[in-house]
């Protein structure tokens, strides 16, 4: 089950999120989100748990958790929004 990991601190790696995350459970997966451009992150990360009661488990835990002096927030994933490849508003050219 995948969790949504917000209010990082901007030096936070995924290897401090798979470390405390494991006290929770088996972590599948950890994605820090990163700025395309600058490769900067953007204070948010996934976390993916093998099951839904460890994922439960490490949102209890860690919601309003301290970690590298922010209180991360910890919830279930929204799944991701379809994309449209049309283009929205403005004027199209002929």
């Amino acid at each position: 089950m995948k969790l949504y990991v917000g209010n990082l601190s901007f030096s936070t790696t995924e290897d401090d999120l798979r470390d405390l995350f494991a006290q929770a459970g088996t972590v599948t997966s950890v994605n820090v989100i990163r700025h395309r451009d600058s490769g900067r992150s953007r204070g948010f990360a996934f976390v993916e748990m093998s099951t839904q009661v460890e994922a439960e488990t490490a949102i209890s835990m860690f919601s309003d958790y301290l970690l590298d002096n922010r209180e991360i927030r910890v919830n279930i994933a929204r799944p991701r929004e379809e994309r449209s490849d049309r283009r929205r508003g403005g004027r199209r050219r002929s």
